[in-house]
């Protein structure tokens, strides 16, 4: 695939900022537990998500275990994180499938990933990248953000960024591309008040 010119100066100047190999924000053991951890991170940080899930996977260490898990209990295990309901509700519901259907494995594909409760093609790229190493895009709002700062999509939409992006990045950049915009974003690209004159990639920016 012929990558352009700005794109891989883009990717060169990042990789020599973060370097090349792949890391995590979410701590996690196995699929199921990032699977756990994705769902849950939903609005909200991962260092809370971390918090939680230290103590939450003693008490489910597998699906077989979560499947069985009392609502109202799970609620108030994942109280703090928000949309509690929601999520506890859609983990239960997740848990009873990959039991029953998986044989309380993580499936690969993003056709199966998307059928469990609680599971979009970002969470579900997220488990395919970083654990099954398929070369993926995530989209979450930094690289909704930024990827549109630096030129790379004009479209406001994730499964649209999703493609533009996997036309515009070499395959072994597509889960990278994530990792870098989210510690970019949090720290440099902010989505208030940017820090533009620490910005190392202001001159590819199309919105300084």
């Amino acid at each position: 695939m012929a990558v352009s010119k700005n794109t891989k100066e883009i990717l060169e100047i990042l990789d020599r900022e973060y370097g090349t190999e792949p890391y995590s924000f979410l701590e996690y053991k196995n699929a199921y537990e990032l699977l756990v951890a994705t769902i849950l991170a939903a609005q909200c940080t991962d260092a809370r998500v971390n918090l939680v899930t230290k103590h939450l996977f003693v008490h489910y260490p597998d699906p077989y275990a979560l499947a069985k898990a009392d609502l109202s209990e799970l609620e108030s295990e994942i109280h703090e994180l928000g949309f509690f309901h929601a999520k506890a509700k859609n983990l239960i519901a997740t848990a009873k499938l990959l039991a029953e259907r998986h044989n309380g494995e993580v499936p690969s594909t993003l056709e199966e990933l998307t059928a469990l409760p609680g599971v979009g093609r970002k969470t579900a790229n997220v488990i395919r990248g970083n654990v099954y190493n398929i070369p993926s895009v995530v989209v979450d709002t930094h690289v909704k953000r930024i990827t549109k700062r630096l030129g790379l999509t004009k479209s406001e939409d994730p499964e649209q960024i999703e493609y533009d992006l996997m036309k515009a990045l070499p395959k072994d950049h597509w889960i990278l591309w994530n990792l870098h915009i989210i510690t970019f974003g949090r720290t440099i690209c902010t989505a208030r008040n940017p820090k533009c004159d620490k910005c190392f990639l202001k001159e590819k920016c199309k919105e300084k």
